[in-house]
């Protein structure tokens, strides 16, 4: 997608945000996100089901005792570095997100098909555009994404817990996944379910779906020592 089509895809993402608040029915556009947090504690998420499948393989399923306690969006960042003169494929570092609230937003669609359809379509968007304009929109952050000094994957939901998770499975993203902003880059990073590890709190697994961007070159290419970081945008279902 050439750089010249920004303006209808941000008129586009425009008017999914513009939904979004409809949705939640927020009568102002800056209204607290405390009390935006309050209300997703009290919407209910059972007939939602995260998507597992690539079209060819398949996520093993959330432990069945589990509940869905929350749906986030990640925007941010996959991490990568490469040494001094390495041609060998960029190592992974860890990642650096902000978790968009959507819990509230996909109970008040017509259907969870409906929901989670506009889920997938909206990754996208999100890969395409700087962070800093969708956050004038004001959706409502749950949390941060990071790694930890140990490279444990850590999720911190505030009220809802915080995850922190070691990988159990992974898969390809589907072949038509989103490549990255614009539609440019080297391809949407793998869907991942996590189980929890010590220092977790009321969540016990993880799931990365509905990826868009995120992948690294193929090698480094040789040249000096560098960090790269490449966007990315994902849904992140978490289980308690």
């Amino acid at each position: 997608m050439m750089a010249s089509r920004r303006s209808p895809l941000f008129a586009t993402l425009a008017l999914i945000l513009l939904s979004f608040v409809c949705l939640t029915q927020a009568r102002r556009i800056r209204r607290s996100e405390q009390q935006l947090s309050a209300r997703t504690n009290t919407m209910d998420l059972s007939k939602f089901q995260v998507p597992l499948s690539n079209g060819s393989t398949t996520l093993p399923s959330p432990t069945p005792s589990l509940v869905l306690k929350a749906i986030t969006l990640g925007r941010g960042t996959q991490n990568y570095t490469c040494a001094a003169g390495s041609t060998a494929a960029p190592a992974a570092v860890g990642a650096n997100a902000d978790l968009l609230d959507v819990s509230s937003l996909v109970p008040l669609m017509a259907s969870p098909q409906t929901a989670q359809l506009f889920l997938k379509l909206l990754t996208p968007y999100l890969v395409s555009f700087d962070f800093g304009i969708i956050q004038t929109v004001r959706i409502p952050i749950l949390g941060k994404h990071i790694f930890d000094s140990t490279g444990v994957p850590v999720f911190d939901l505030g009220a809802k817990g915080v995850f922190k998770g070691k990988k159990t499975a992974g898969i390809a993203a589907p072949k038509a996944a989103y490549r990255g902003p614009n539609g440019r880059g080297e391809g949407a990073v793998d869907w991942l379910a996590l189980a929890e590890v010590p220092g977790s709190v009321g969540l016990k697994e993880c799931y990365r779906v509905e990826t868009a961007g995120g992948k690294a070159p193929a090698s480094c290419g040789g040249g000096a020592a560098r960090n790269i970081e490449v966007q990315y945008a994902t849904q992140y279902w978490f289980f308690g």
